[in-house]
């Protein structure tokens, strides 16, 4: 990666087959093999929601998903936060976290945003304005924590 990554905001229909293939292909590669997490990645939400995202040569290195208010939460929401092995430590998850952060405040500017984060990148996603709300809990064999970053905050790590 030379240049500076191009990022994009696409609802399901703007993906095209190869692009899609390509998320759901790094989905993959990180949740279930990486991670060694089984679950049902596809689940019916990528139709509505809409994909940030940044490519290279056809390639996704860092994605995240936007699924509106009341779809998952009473709030916005940000799922399936992933970046490819060649680009972490580069600033590419935190200009994937900007990129979906801006794109919640210009497609649902009235809500907050609540999360199911990884619990290791519980102080990540603090850097973003984001609080724990109740306890750790397992999911996908994960340990994660419910967190929500308020209406109004500003914090753009």
């Amino acid at each position: 990666m030379t240049a500076p990554l191009q990022w994009q905001c696409l609802d399901f229909s703007a993906l095209g087959s190869k692009r899609l293939y390509a998320i759901l292909r790094l989905r993959q590669e990180v949740f279930a093999v990486e991670q060694n997490s089984v679950y049902l990645d596809v689940d019916g939400k990528d139709l509505d929601a809409l994909h940030v995202l940044a490519e290279e040569d056809g390639r996704v290195l860092a994605y995240c998903r936007l699924l509106a208010p009341g779809v998952k939460y009473a709030e916005a929401s940000i799922g399936r936060v992933v970046t490819a092995p060649e680009v972490r430590g580069t600033g590419a998850g935190r200009e994937l976290m900007r990129q979906a952060l801006a794109a919640c405040q210009q497609h649902y500017p009235e809500t907050g945003n609540r999360i199911s984060a990884q619990l290791y990148l519980q102080t990540f996603y603090e850097g973003f304005g984001y609080e724990a709300v109740g306890e750790p809990y397992g999911e996908d064999g994960i340990p994660h924590i419910e967190m929500l970053r308020p209406a109004a905050s500003g914090a753009t790590a």
